[in-house]
């Protein structure tokens, strides 16, 4: 079976599974989405929610976050770690939205990522939930269990991106990134994957490695 092969099947189980599987970050505009995506990196969906509803009662706007007070922006996001970077990032981003995009978000993988703090993962990810673009969204689940299940053998996500775009159907590219992020939560965890439970176990490498 071929690795083309083996994501029909998985797809087929994870449709049954994980049929709802979607972005689990909370936000009501494009701009919200991408400042939650950056606060994200190295942070649960769920903290950055809890901190988010707070922040985007706080700031309203790309002019809002492009004129902080950066201690006190800081403060608002620390509890998502490496809040200084990230509210360098987030300030620095949004003086960019307003004076070059009208406040708007960029609707192509080149100026989303040119802007600061936003990689391959959140510009993916940006474009598939406010344009529907389809693009392979390579979060720490992702690159997990792709590389488990024996779908790559590389650790770099930009690499790991190419390896599905040639194997997952376009139509589905961000479907299944997020039914990945739904298994590994549930089944395929970082420090003790459930093999026992999986249900794609028929088609994972790392099983058969490991029996």
């Amino acid at each position: 079976m071929n690795k083309k092969e083996k994501v029909i099947h998985i797809l087929q189980i994870f449709d049954g599974i994980y049929p709802n599987a979607e972005c689990t970050l909370d936000y009501k505009s494009p701009l919200q989405l991408l400042i939650s995506t950056q606060l994200a990196a190295q942070c649960t969906d769920a903290r950055v929610n809890i901190v988010a509803k707070d922040l985007y009662s706080k700031y309203k706007s790309a002019e809002d976050f492009a004129n902080a007070d950066i201690a006190e922006l800081e403060q608002d996001i620390k509890s998502t770690g490496f809040y200084r970077n990230k509210a360098k990032n987030i300030k620095e981003c949004c003086r960019i939205l307003v004076d070059k995009y009208n406040g708007e978000i960029p609707t192509n993988m080149e100026e989303l990522t040119a802007l600061p703090g936003v990689g391959r993962k959140t510009a993916n990810l940006v474009l598939y939930e406010i344009y529907g673009i389809q693009g392979i969204i390579v979060d720490t689940h992702a690159k997990r269990l792709s590389n488990r299940i024996g779908l790559t053998k590389s650790e770099n996500p930009e690499k790991i991106e190419y390896d599905l775009q040639k194997i997952v159907p376009k139509e589905r590219w961000a479907d299944f990134c997020h039914m990945l992020v739904s298994h590994g939560r549930a089944v395929c965890k970082a420090r003790k994957p459930e093999c026992e439970k999986c249900e794609i176990r028929d088609y994972c490498s790392y099983i058969v490695k490991n029996n």
